[in-house]
């Protein structure tokens, strides 16, 4: 993830319409439930179930949105499209980089999580 990891503008946006202190807890939910759904797609792709892998994907890509993790959400809409298309073998690589590059984002929506 090169990028910014989340887009100022959408997260501040959030914060203003929501609170800072919703926005805390909607960002401890996304930090309990999104490696839950990482799980589930990397389950269902062992399995070859794309249909599973396809929806657990696009519950990562939406909340990420919410969020302003564009670069990460898009990268769920990959592995969401892929599901969608039947195409578990290239989905591998994505799932893989859907799985590592969590644990950025999880860290970067604590820090803006902890900032006053």
């Amino acid at each position: 993830m090169g990028e910014e990891v989340i887009d100022s503008v959408t997260f501040d946006s959030l914060v203003e319409a929501m609170g800072a202190d919703f926005i805390g807890d909607l960002i401890d939910t996304y930090c309990e439930e999104t490696p839950q759904l990482i799980a589930v797609v990397q389950r269902a792709l062992a399995e070859g179930n794309a249909d599973e892998l396809r929806r657990a994907a696009h519950s990562i890509k939406s909340s990420s949105a919410s969020f302003g993790v564009l670069s990460y959400s898009a990268l769920a809409r990959e592995v969401e499209m892929m599901g969608k298309e039947g195409n578990l073998a290239a989905a591998r690589p994505k799932v893989e980089r859907l799985a590592a590059d969590y644990a950025l984002v999880e860290r970067t929506l604590r820090e803006r999580q902890s900032e006053p």
